[in-house]
């Protein structure tokens, strides 16, 4: 299990990032090239990049090397900066299912668990987090139609595991505008979608999801690209990221002008659904409906 626990604000991916992000501004300051940083811990310019962008994990003495480059000698910087690495090396608290998970949604894990707000499209399916068990093992079977039980039951285990970190006490707000079609379309079965929007009804009184409809009738709209979901953080050296999940991988986007765009989509989305406080009563008809 990780050392680093959800309520601390940051779990071993975001530890990766925040030391990657300092790693790169050291570099910056001093004027040295991805390159030579490269040759001075045997590696190459690309596994620098790769790096500073915490996408990978960092040895102790890649760490000491660089820093010895970079020319840090004040020591408490020095000692701060292992002690991130360590942290940053740290097992995730989805290590158990390890062997279930892709190294690109890994990433996503260690970003959902150390943002303070997410901001979601769906187009298709209700959002993960927000997901009962019965509609999430139908989600998950879609994708994993071969897997034997045991399989199925551990990436039920694991999407119901995500869903702690909305109940923490520093727990991260969730926004989310959901397509009517999600509420239409009987994923496991109509008994099961009726379930889930049962507790979709009661989740609108949780203070930390602000959940939206974005009926058919209001025609095309900002996100007609498809599903996102837009992370913020609490830590200043952490951007927005924006998460697009597709079938076999995933992109984050973090530049400036990317994160522009979504944010300026969901924006207009927010405005586009339904009010926040309608939301019960659209649930309840289309409850009665099924």
């Amino acid at each position: 299990m990780s050392t680093a626990q959800p309520e601390d604000g940051g779990g071993p991916i975001v530890r990766r990032m925040q030391l990657g992000a300092r790693l790169r501004s050291l570099r910056e300051s001093k004027g040295i090239t991805r390159e030579k940083a490269g040759y001075t811990i045997r590696g190459s310019e690309s596994k620098i990049s790769r790096m500073e962008l915490g996408r990978v994990g960092f040895k102790e003495r890649d760490v000491t090397d660089l820093l010895l480059l970079y020319g840090v000698a004040d020591q408490r910087e020095h000692d701060r900066l292992l002690a991130l690495t360590r942290e940053a090396n740290a097992p995730g608290w989805w290590q158990p299912y390890n062997d279930l998970l892709a190294q690109w949604f890994q990433m996503y894990l260690g970003l959902e668990e150390a943002a303070s707000l997410m901001r979601t499209y769906e187009v298709q399916f209700v959002p993960g987090l927000l997901q009962t068990e019965a509609y999430a093992r139908a989600v998950i079977m879609l994708g994993h139609g071969q897997a034997d039980t045991t399989e199925l039951t551990r990436r039920v285990e694991l999407r119901m595991r995500r869903k702690q970190i909305l109940d923490r006490p520093h727990k991260p707000r969730l926004w989310a505008v959901l397509d009517e079609a999600v509420l239409r379309r009987p994923i496991g079965g109509t008994a099961v979608l009726r379930e889930q929007i049962a507790a979709l009804i009661e989740l609108c009184d949780h203070p930390g999801i602000r959940l939206q409809v974005l009926p058919f009738h209001k025609g095309g709209h900002a996100a007609a690209g498809g599903a996102f979901t837009i992370l913020r953080f609490p830590l200043a050296d952490i951007p927005d990221t924006v998460y697009i999940e597709q079938l076999t991988t995933a992109q984050y986007l973090d530049k400036r002008e990317d994160v522009d765009r979504y944010s300026a989509a969901v924006a207009k989305l927010f405005i586009e659904a339904e009010h926040p406080d309608d939301t019960p009563a659209i649930l309840r008809a289309a409850l009665k409906d099924l």
